[in-house]
């Protein structure tokens, strides 16, 4: 492909790292029937080891410069390019059901957060998802108590995450700030009870303890009545406690 320059309006950094590329496909686990859906194609790198690998790769570019080089380079492919930014994208427009897709992308660190969120609470179940995201964004969603927040409370209900491998800063031109790091989402079956307005809540300011958090939706009386149910000190924070036990402290509230 011609050589664009990054926008950094876009967050766009490509990556030119083949080998890192190889080790993401790998680590989506593809077949031959598979439907990717991939944010973000740039310069097509990623791309061209999707489609020898899956059966359709559905590429989302927000980028036009890009665009037409890469409808010409996979005109004759099982690639379809799209424009359009992902955070405003249908998936049903193309047919995509809970469990028939796989997301592949190297997302624009400034996306990441907002995309998670879509993905995971607005579209059809995928069946995996393998990014690339900030290395620090990786370590925040793998977080365990004592030190859990709310994006790790977060990925964590609604998938079992995992960091594939790290990235350096030097794999993409131009280089970033900071280092990356591929992470792979695997979707719950079954998520149990959802806990995440609670959450929210008690995330809400990180200077109290859950408790006081709490009070501005439930009685003091009904909250440490929970925490007991739920065997947590009164005085304990909202990082200290795991995804398995915000799910019972919710199950607690609703009961009283």
């Amino acid at each position: 492909m011609t050589n664009v320059s990054a926008k950094k309006s876009l967050g766009q950094n490509f990556l030119i790292n083949a080998g890192v590329a190889a080790r993401i496909v790998e680590a989506a686990e593809l077949s031959a029937t598979d439907t990717i859906l991939e944010i973000g194609p740039g310069t097509g790198l990623l791309t061209r080891l999707l489609v020898q690998h899956a059966g359709t790769v559905i590429a989302i570019e927000k980028d036009h410069r890009l665009i037409e080089e890469l409808r010409k380079e996979f005109l004759d492919s099982s690639v379809q390019v799209r424009e359009g930014d992902a955070l405003e994208f249908d998936p049903t427009e193309f047919n995509l059901v809970s469990d028939s897709y796989k997301i592949v992308a190297n997302l624009p660190y400034y996306i990441t957060g907002r995309f998670l969120k879509l993905a995971l609470e607005k579209w059809p179940r995928p069946q995996l998802l393998v990014l690339m995201v900030q290395k620090e964004v990786a370590q925040r969603i793998l977080a365990q108590p004592p030190h859990m927040n709310l994006l790790a409370a977060a990925i964590q209900y609604y998938t079992e995450p995992e960091i594939v491998m790290p990235v350096s800063a030097g794999s993409f031109r131009p280089i970033p700030a900071v280092d990356s790091a591929v992470i792979r989402l695997r979707p719950r079956p079954e998520l149990g009870i959802n806990f995440l307005d609670i959450a929210r809540l008690g995330f809400s300011s990180r200077r109290k303890q859950l408790l006081n958090n709490l009070l501005g939706r439930y009685s003091r009386e009904a909250v440490l009545a929970a925490f007991e149910k739920t065997g947590l000190l009164s005085a304990i924070r909202a990082e200290n406690l795991s995804v398995a036990q915000w799910q019972q402290l919710a199950q607690n509230l609703s009961t009283p």
